[in-house]
């Protein structure tokens, strides 16, 4: 079950890159960041119907706040990332998170990958290599220098450091409340300040809202079922395994860049997202 919903997870978020892209001309990425938690409520509040009561426990606050922090500063630079630079050069960059976990998760929580499960880790994190490598390039280190020259990457960067570390937190605050209860707190809070940071950044959001909210209520939706999909799954397995899977959403975000937006450069691409699911199934049935 938690492969199912880890697999969902993946779907969802990819179905999210893909709107936020196609808005990403259109309006401001403060605007979209914005309207990915706070269009997310409406269809979080449906799921509130069949919610138990729930006790929120004294850490629940602490990690809501740092959740906050994190999710808020990630989000922005998410959205100036795949503004600047194509999908399928900026999202394979995510594949970094899961090898970030492994030094987090110990740390944070105590948990520990099975060794089959480290290799399925590497080799996600290699197709991240293969994305970047050019046959004439100098040296074994030239794709990191690659990716680390254009604005967009640095920036993806960014946000897989800040994920490796907000996911230990979610999985904190929901052992401290329930995934559904997280999940409405959590992006009810990054709404709202984000939502100050886009008034004071953005001198005609509202305009753009208006003109694009078809689009920015889709974002909303997937952002819901990703919250949801993603906090059952880490009630039933350690958290970088769930983010490793999650991570396959950066196969279909890449494809979808090639084939459906044009985005150049399909061959190496495919090739570097191809090594990614071999290391997702490794990652899978080390678990079994």
């Amino acid at each position: 079950m938690w492969l199912l919903l880890s697999f969902l997870t993946a779907v969802c978020t990819s179905g999210q890159d893909i709107l936020s892209k196609r808005v990403s001309g259109q309006v401001s990425p403060y605007v979209t960041a914005w309207a990915v938690s706070f269009f997310s409520l409406p269809f979080l509040a449906v799921f509130f119907l069949w919610e138990k009561p729930v006790v929120l426990s004294a850490q629940f606050w602490p990690a809501l706040l740092a959740s906050t922090v994190i999710l808020t500063v990630s989000s922005i630079f998410f959205f100036k990332s795949i503004e600047n630079s194509d999908l399928s050069l900026t999202i394979p960059l995510l594949s970094f998170t899961p090898l970030l976990l492994l030094l987090t998760s110990p740390i944070m929580l105590g948990e520990f990958p099975r060794p089959w499960g480290i290799v399925g880790m590497v080799l996600i994190v290699s197709g991240s290599y293969v994305l970047f490598y050019h046959p004439e390039q100098e040296d074994i280190l030239a794709p990191f220098r690659r990716l680390l020259k254009a604005r967009g990457s640095r920036y993806m960067v960014i946000v897989a450091i800040l994920y490796s570390i907000g996911a230990n937190v979610d999985k904190i605050g929901m052992r401290n409340s329930s995934p559904l209860i997280w999940s409405i707190y959590l992006n009810a809070a990054v709404s709202f300040f984000l939502g100050v940071i886009m008034l004071n950044k953005v001198p005609d959001a509202q305009k753009q809202v208006q003109k694009s909210w078809p689009w920015l209520l889709g974002i909303g939706c997937c952002m819901a079922l990703v919250m949801m999909f993603q906090m059952y799954a880490l009630k039933l397995t350690i958290v970088p395994y769930v983010i490793a899977i999650k991570r396959t959403s950066i196969i279909m975000t890449s494809l979808w860049g090639v084939w459906f937006l044009k985005e150049k450069g399909d061959r190496q691409r495919v090739w570097a997202v191809a090594l990614m699911v071999v290391g997702v199934f490794v990652i899978s049935f080390s678990n079994s």
